[in-house]
Formats: structure tokens, sequence, C-alpha cells
């Protein structure tokens, strides 16, 4: 009978699977795919995944190696995630263990075993007494007795400092025999009795229809796209819908676009529900991050809020999917494993037999087409909550007006009547920094980055000069490089700078900046939401973490300081964002009972896109914008693929990827593919990035079954070609941007 060996995915960058022998003494039909295995790979060794079983090897029987050590008596991932990650796998182009790491926590990448932290617990033992002679002279020892003896479940060694004990004398009365100490495994029951801890709120009818049309589809899939204007109680919809989906012994998924939202969004949903909820982002500690994970796998949490990751959260009881803010670029990956979140949200989706509700008051054009082919189902909502109406928007020309660090007078009046009402300002610039670069007055001399196409950035606060692409750092010259002279000037506004001029203006009202460089402390962003939410006058500053799903009541202007960066972007989807922008930071004025206005300063104010978004709304725009992408051959109508490369020495992308255009063009021709359209290679828009050297070539087709088609073979055969070996290369499907 022939050996039975072990087909394995490794964490490695190679599109392929190893074979392995079982280790000795293992019966191998106990053996299940999806169990972690721990076998030698080159010099070290490495954790991974049992795909199948298998009783033929291309490598010679004497070149095998037997398996070091077998992690999982059962699968740490159920079959739904496992599938999953071969799904991601085929349709990203990406090795399959990489796949698997991506998917895993930390620490059972690392072989730590699937298993929750165990608590230790002190406790009295039943014979202890505080009178006990020993302790006439250890009046502390004496104390913590008493204090444990009033806890006779235990007390849990994390608490002990907060009851004022001490480890010294709780090991010392351990050493007398007086105490014990217990290891357990802690498991949150689940909620017995009302699962509302605040009542829900009326549903408005366009409301009602979206809950109504989604609940139907409850233990079946069904995508749902959710367009409702900003404030206009899409998250009612959500809890209403969530409260249904737990209190039928179900889960939930919540994803939500930027970490910055979680605490905002835990609070909410703690203030609504008794229920355990787990939050899931990059912050968390490895074992933080693999108990959350563990205890939804479980059936330990009722309802998981994360981010892009959080979608590899195994669910004992899914039972509906939500992706909040489904436009948001932070949900596709740009390294690694390049998955979109939402796209694979409804795979997921229909892996699990649940429904999916996507969320947005902007859309994604190619969500807007799903729904319009019949792929999604469309649900609208086209009016704000409660006696909430959507604000005023003023296009306001600042052609020939001078500005005052990119403040217009008409602009800096409006804030000061704002504020005079008792009102709250928001002043939106989607740049970090103090001013976009260091210019020399006398000479044109500009601030470069040594290792990037790009300029510095100023940075007055820490004084220094930053390139936001590698994030190369330098002090500020003297004087000028070039021809010696002092003049040197900051050119253009960032967020610090308008920072800094608001202060000025208005000493009188505090001036908050929202940007990564203020919130990068721990708990900065909440300590800075917390003073918003008094609702004391004040002047909100910053970048598009303002624009992202927060409800400031307060808040009745909104300032957008510069709306030009969009409209003349060699990105073909420069415009859908810039119009989501806009509309996402105007919907955060007027959302309580104050109308509010947002002003829009720009040099192009009779722009056809910037009149029709702003006088039609969101809604007649993804319509042109759809008709526009239509006749130009764009996606949603056409499927792309982006090879990029990179390298030490100019030239040398450019050299493998003419060998991958032969390659790919050999392949088409060989499997009767015509359809692919091959465009380039070219230099990337920003050719040298932290010194290497940049290009890509773009794979496009009209249907996306040919260009998966070859993308299979093309990325096989790129992992042999010999230039592959001089750069560093990677395929991402379904590209966001092509910069």
């Amino acid at each position: 009978m022939p050996e039975t060996l072990l087909r394995l995915a490794l964490p490695s960058p190679l599109r392929r699977l190893f074979d392995y022998c079982a280790p000795a003494d293992v019966d191998v039909s106990t053996l299940r795919p999806g169990i972690r295995v721990r076998v030698p790979f080159g010099r070290r060794e490495v954790i991974g995944v049992l795909v199948e079983l298998v009783t033929h090897s291309d490598v010679p029987a004497d070149k095998l190696k037997p398996a070091l050590e077998l992690l999982d008596a059962v699968p740490p991932m159920p079959a739904t995630l496992v599938e999953l990650c071969k799904w991601a796998a085929q349709y990203y182009q990406h090795s399959l263990g990489d796949t698997f790491s991506w998917a895993l926590p930390g620490l059972l990448r690392q072989g730590e075993p699937a298993e929750r932290r165990l608590q230790r617990f002190w406790l009295a033992e039943p014979e202890a007494q505080t009178t006990d002679p020993r302790l006439t002279r250890a009046p502390r020892q004496r104390e913590a007795l008493t204090i444990i003896k009033q806890h006779p479940h235990g007390v849990a060694h994390e608490l002990i400092g907060q009851l004022g004990l001490n480890k010294e004398s709780l090991n010392t009365l351990l050493e007398k025999g007086l105490v014990k100490i217990e290891t357990r495994m802690i498991r949150s029951p689940r909620h017995q009795g009302a699962w509302l801890a605040q009542a829900e709120l009326p549903l408005n009818p366009e409301q009602r229809i979206a809950f109504e049309a989604v609940r139907a589809r409850l233990g079946y899939f069904h995508c749902f796209l959710l367009e409702g204007v900003t404030g206009s109680g899409k998250t009612e919809v959500y809890l209403q819908l969530i409260r249904q989906v737990i209190e039928s012994g179900h889960q939930v998924l919540v994803l939500i676009p930027e970490i910055n939202l979680g605490p905002q969004t835990l609070s909410r949903f703690e203030k609504r529900f008794n229920a355990r909820i787990a939050l899931l982002h990059s912050a968390l500690t490895d074992r933080e991050r693999m108990d959350a994970w563990l205890a939804a796998r479980e059936g330990d949490v009722d309802i998981v809020i994360g981010t892009r990751s959080a979608l590899f959260t195994p669910l004992k009881n899914p039972g509906l999917i939500i992706v909040d803010e489904e436009h948001d670029t932070s949900y596709k990956q740009q390294e690694g494993l390049r998955y979109h979140a939402r796209d694979l949200a409804v795979v997921r989706a229909r892996l699990e037999k649940v429904p999916l509700l996507l969320g947005s008051a902007t859309p994604s054009l190619e969500s807007l087409h799903n729904a319009e082919i019949g792929r999604y189902g469309l649900l609208r909502i086209t009016q704000r909550a409660g006696s909430a109406t959507a604000p005023r928007f003023q296009r306001l020309d600042v052609r020939s007006r001078p500005l005052d660090d990119g403040l217009s007078q008409p602009l800096t009046q409006a804030i000061a009547d704002t504020l005079q009402k008792g009102h709250q300002v928001l002043v939106f610039l989607n740049r970090r920094g103090f001013a976009p670069t260091l210019l020399c007055h006398d000479c044109g001399w500009v601030a470069q980055c040594p290792r990037c196409d790009a300029r510095m950035t100023i940075h007055q606060r820490s004084r220094e000069l930053r390139c936001h692409h590698c994030d190369h750092r330098s002090y500020p010259p003297q004087h000028c490089p070039a021809c010696g002279k002092l003049d040197l000037r900051p050119l253009g506004a960032g967020t610090e700078r308008a920072e800094e001029r608001l202060k000025i203006l208005f000493p009188d009202y505090p001036v908050l900046r929202v940007d990564r460089d203020s919130t990068a402390r721990k708990e900065a962003m909440q300590t800075l939401f917390t003073t918003v939410q008094r609702g004391e006058p004040c002047i909100l500053v910053g970048t598009q973490m303002l624009a992202k799903g927060h409800h400031f009541p307060r808040v009745t202007l909104v300032a957008i300081l510069d709306a030009d960066g969009g409209l003349f972007s060699a990105d073909f989807r420069a415009s859908e964002r810039m119009a989501q922008q806009i509309v996402q930071v105007a919907g955060r004025s007027g959302r309580a009972e104050l109308p509010g206005l947002v002003l829009i300063q720009t040099h192009l104010a009779e722009h056809p896109l910037l009149v029709q978004l702003t006088e039609q709304g969101y809604a007649a725009f993804g319509q042109q914008a759809l008709a526009e992408r239509r006749a130009a051959g764009l996606p949603p109508f056409t499927h792309l693929a982006l090879l990029r490369a990179e390298a030490h020495k100019p030239g040398q992308a450019e050299e493998f990827l003419e060998a991958a255009y032969s390659e790919a063009e050999q392949l088409a021709e060989e499997m009767c593919i015509p359809s692919i359209e091959l465009l380039g290679p070219v230099p990337a828009p920003m050719e040298r990035r932290a010194g290497r050297f940049r290009a890509q070539l773009l794979l496009q087709a009209s249907l996306r079954a040919p260009l998966h088609r070859i993308l299979t073979p093309l990325s096989q055969r790129l992992e042999y070609l010999p230039s592959s070996r001089q750069v560093r290369w990677s395929l991402d499907v379904d590209p966001i941007d092509l910069y």
C-alpha cells in the first residue's frame, strides 16, 4: 500500500504546495485538512497548514522530509474559512500558505496552542482563619486573607492591585497553606434576559423598508447595498437587524474602515445591547487578538467589530455580515495578500449562507453597478433621521482672492459668525504637516526626498522635513543648498499651518487638529472627540480621518479648503474619491436640529463635476460617472490586474516586465484568449520610491473569466524568469489605484 503523504501550504511567497512524510507513529486516517504542522523548510522550521492527504508526489521518495510535529487535533479554522482562504489565494494570485498566515492570529502562526488564556485565581483554603497564630505579627497577611475570604469564587490575579493586595503577602500565605491558586479558562456565559440595554429608536418608512428587506433574508445568502445619505440613520438599521440576529442565537460580524472608529462604534453597541462584544484591530496585542479570535470561534462572542483583517474571524453561528462605509479604500490591503475586504465579504457571506449588508452614503461605483444589474438588492434612505435636514452647499470662488494660509476672507467671516452663535466648525484639508514643500524664493530650489520622486513636507511641530511616501526625515536647511541664500519659504498649507493660523485668528476658541500625527498617541482620538462632544464652540481642523462616520451634533459649518485636487488627476478614480470625500465631510454638519452649511473653496467653481455634486447630489454624480466609465471601457465595465515591479537599478524593472509581456502574449495565444489587452510596461507615476525604481504592466479584459484564466499560469511562469531574481514583483488583482 503506498505511503500517505501530507500536502502542506507553507508561509512562503512560492505559489505551490509542499509534500512531507507524516511523523512516525501518527495515524494519518485521523488527520483533517486545516490542522497546523511544524516542518523543516530549508535551514529553519515553519508552521504549515495541511491541505490534503496524497499517495503520490513529484518529489523523489528519498528527498521527502518527515514532518516534525502535528500541532492540532482539530483544525483551528472552520471549513468555511479554509475555503475562503483557498478562494482568496486563487483569485488574488497569492501563495495559499501566505494567505493562511494572513487569516490566522500571530500566535497561531508561531505554533502556540489554539487555546484561550487561562486566568489565575487566589482562593482561601476552607480551614484558613484570620486568627491563625502565624498571622499574629503579620497584619498585612491577615488583611490579605480577610479580603480573599470575602470572595468565595476567588480573586483574579489581574485584580489584586485594585483590591489593595500585594504579591509578597499572597505568596507568603500560599507558603503557609492558607490560600491556594486555581487556574481556570474564563468563558462569558450567554446573556439571559432582555438583549436591549437601551430602547430602540423608531424607524422612518425608508429605514423600515430596508430593515424588513434584510430581515426577510436572514438565514440565506443575499447581498444588499444600503445607500443612505449622511445622517440618515443607517446605524440604527444595523442595530435593529443585529438584535434580530443575536436574539436567534447567531453572531454578527461588523467591518469598519478605520481603527479610530472602533471605540465610538463599540461604545454605541455596548450602550444598546446586553451582549458579548469583541473589538478586533491591529492595535491589540497578539494574546488579546487570539483570545478574541478563539472566543468568537467558540461562540462566546455575539458581535465582532473590526477593521478589514477581522473578516477572517471564525464564527460558530454566523447570522449576518455588515460592511460599513463600504466605499472606503481602507478595505483594500495594499501589500502581501492584496485583497479587498468588501469583495471578500461577499464570498464569505455566500459560504456561510448569511446575508451581507453594505452601507454607505457614497457607494463605490462598483457596488452601484452591481445594484444596477440586480446582483445586489438596492435599499435607499434619502432623508436624514429625525428633524435634521441636509446641509446647504456653497461653492466659494477664490480666484483673485488673497488667501491667508489657505483661508479666504469670506470663509474666515463665516467661521467667526458660527462660533459667535455657540456652534462648532469643521475645517477639512486632506494634507498633513505644515506645508507641502520648502522653496527657495531666490533660485526656485525645492526640498526633494533623496529616496523618492516626491517633495518633502514641512512638519513645524517636530521641526523636520518628512517624506509621506517613504518616511525619510531630515532637518530643514538653514540656507539654500543650491544658491546659498537664506530666503527659504514654506509653500502651500497643511493641517499644522491651518491650525496655527486659526489659533491666531480665533484665540478665544479651542482649535483641535485631527490627523495621523496628532492622534498617534493611544487614546488621543478619544480625548479629542470627548472635548468635541461637550458641545462648546470650537474648531476642528483635519484630514479625511474627520470624514468617516463621526457624529458631531454641534457642527453647523464645514469648510473644505481645497476641493480642486481630484479634478485633474491622472488616476481615473480620482473624481469618484473626491466626490465621496466632499459628501462624507459635508455630512458631518447639521446632523441635529441645527441646519448645516458647507463652504467649498475652489478655483473652479463652475466645474461641471462640482456643480452637479453640490446641486444634484451624489446619486446623480454616480450615474454620470458610471456612464463615463462605460463609454471609456473602465472598471466596473472592464477588469484589471496590475503587475508591479521594483528594483535597485534603473531599467531592471522594465526588463522584467518586458519578459512578462512576452510570456503573457504567448499564453494568450496558446490558450486562445484574444480579449486580453496588455498596456505597458511603463514607469510608475512615481518612478522612484524608497530608493527603488518602479514600473508596471496593466492587463485588461472586458470579462473577468478570461483574465483569471491567464493570471494563474502567468504567475507561475514569472517565478522562473531569470530577471525575476533582480526585482521585487507583485500582482494586484482589481487594483484601486494605478500608482
